[in-house]
């Protein structure tokens, strides 16, 4: 049952027996109780606003890992001419869908400004749409936003490539607190011409990340800034750490060596910081001259695996030790080097985008590759593909506007169907209920589609 659900039931329940003992006790008791399920429901409200448990919330689903959870609907088949719910026409940019609660959010380029809108995600109404920031736009792509949006509860953040962080309110767009990466925190000028590496470069990409009451950003503020933690609903800072430069990789909030932990990619290299206080417990320093580390740290067991298309794949095990915690860089592969597209896992098997525009599947203990495929990524531009584990099945969208399905199998390469929904695009689609929610628009507008997957 999901978790608001619970809540409910509880207060229900909880309501009945005070009204049962009031009325037994008084003649007001019916009120008494009625105003204490008032306050129980206010003190609840929180959690009752928060996102189901199969909603897409953030960047690569309800963990940052790309993987569905166990009660979203599954494919084993994929139908060759999936049925079209409906598409929207929105601006420029690379920030992929989120959905949360029956609202669907997308941020793009209105008019010069780096946008976020919130829809109804059953039939794409417009409920609301707020300015950010000023556009970003390099030789990478056309003017618009780049990091993709986060919900949590009653609040969603949104992140611009000027390093402009903003949380609205998700019931109509007003906005709660704000920040600014380079006037708040001294982090690099940004643009093309700056020759500063990371995001100063090419624009803030990474999407920050909550667990509890804490939201960690990659600020790149080398004055002790590189990483600053806030209080979500209030933008407070409660802790900085380090002087790293912003990378595009992601956060990710885990466990490791029996710790919580964030592991960040910064262009200086991997980092696991501590939750509480953002203490440094570990660095595998991995700096390339461009500083393009994009991938998402990818965790499995208290392994860490990322990379660059410069640096190649890494391996790296983190242990604890006498005086805290041990990262070891146990493996390298050149030939498993990944660019911009973050890999996923299936149970100690790695699945990504090669450096031959190939998929690759990978053991994570070792970095050998255990097969390869060709022919599913083309065209003159970067390679790109998002996947979506469901199970035993992996969901891929390529940068041509095609979805694969394979199995889950790190012996061969087995195809379960593919169809073309969409054009060029270097976004990763939402899944919710059976429905994929997907951008294209490679180097100008395009559109946002609803397509149902399910037969």
């Amino acid at each position: 049952m999901p978790e608001s659900k619970c809540i409910r039931s509880r207060i229900f329940h909880t309501v009945k027996r005070l009204d049962d003992y009031s009325i037994s006790r008084c003649g007001f008791g019916m009120i008494c109780s009625r105003w204490l399920a008032f306050v129980l429901i206010l003190a609840a409200s929180p959690l009752l606003f928060q996102a189901r448990a199969d909603d897409w919330p953030q960047w690569r689903g309800p963990a940052r890992t790309g993987h569905i959870t166990s009660g979203a609907p599954m494919l084993t088949s994929l139908p060759p001419d999936p049925k079209l719910i409906w598409r929207l026409n929105v601006g420029e940019g690379f920030a992929s869908p989120v959905l949360a609660g029956g609202k669907l959010f997308y941020f793009d380029n209105q008019g010069g400004k780096e946008t976020l809108h919130a829809l109804q995600a059953k039939d794409a109404t417009r409920l609301w749409s707020t300015p950010v920031d000023d556009t970003f736009q390099d030789e990478q792509g056309p003017p618009g936003p780049r990091c993709t949006p986060i919900v949590d509860g009653d609040l969603v953040y949104a992140q611009s490539g000027k390093g402009e962080l903003a949380c609205l309110s998700v019931s109509d767009g007003r906005r709660i607190w704000r920040v600014n990466f380079t006037n708040d925190f001294g982090a690099a000028f940004l643009g093309e011409d700056s020759k500063v590496p990371g995001a100063a470069e090419h624009g803030y990409t990474a999407s920050p990340v909550i667990s509890g009451e804490r939201l960690v950003a990659c600020v790149g503020g080398t004055n002790g800034a590189g990483i600053v933690c806030f209080a979500k609903r209030t933008g407070q800072i409660l802790w900085k750490s380090q002087n790293d430069l912003a990378a595009y990789a992601a956060p990710m909030i885990t466990e490791l060596a029996g710790a919580t932990q964030i592991v960040c990619f910064t262009v200086e290299g991997l980092i696991g910081l501590d939750l509480l206080k953002g203490n440094l417990l570990w660095r595998i320093p991995l700096k390339t001259s461009y500083g393009r580390n994009c991938t998402t740290p990818l965790i499995v067991n208290d392994w860490v695996v990322a990379g660059s298309y410069r640096a190649g794949l890494i391996g790296v095990k983190v242990s604890a030790a006498e005086k805290g915690f041990k990262a070891e860089q146990r493996w390298v592969n050149q030939k498993a080097a990944m660019n911009f597209s973050s890999p996923v896992a299936v149970r100690e098997h790695l699945y990504g985008l090669g450096p031959s525009k190939n998929l690759i599947c990978a053991d994570v203990e070792t970095g050998n590759i255990l097969w390869s495929k060709e022919g599913y990524f083309g065209g003159s531009d970067s390679a790109y593909a998002a996947m979506i584990v469901m199970g035993k099945t992996i969901l891929i969208s390529t940068d041509g506007g095609q979805l694969i399905l394979i199995e889950a199998d790190a012996r061969q390469c087995k195809e379960l169907g593919r169809a073309q929904v969409c054009s060029r695009n270097w976004c990763s689609p939402a899944y919710v209920d059976g429905r994929l929610y997907i951008r294209d628009g490679l180097r100008g507008p395009g559109n946002l589609s609803c397509l149902e997957l399910t037969h």
